[in-house]
């Protein structure tokens, strides 16, 4: 059973990163965007800015990433 997709909206801090393949590249430390315009500019993730373009997937604390 796969979790279902959420918004952006409501990602949180310290949700798990995995690549592609499943991988964990680290967690979510910083969701960066305007809440109030629903303009979602990407993440900081242990240290590194991840464009929301290379986000695949969203579930309830986990991201999948693109590449």
């Amino acid at each position: 059973m796969t979790a279902d997709p959420v918004s952006w909206l409501m990602i949180e801090p310290g949700w798990i990163v995995v690549d592609k393949n499943g991988k964990r590249v680290g967690k979510v430390k910083e969701v960066l965007g305007e809440r109030e315009a629903d303009i979602w500019d990407g993440l900081t993730v242990s240290g590194d800015y991840v464009p929301a373009e290379d986000v695949a997937e969203i579930v309830e604390g986990r991201i999948t990433l693109s590449r």
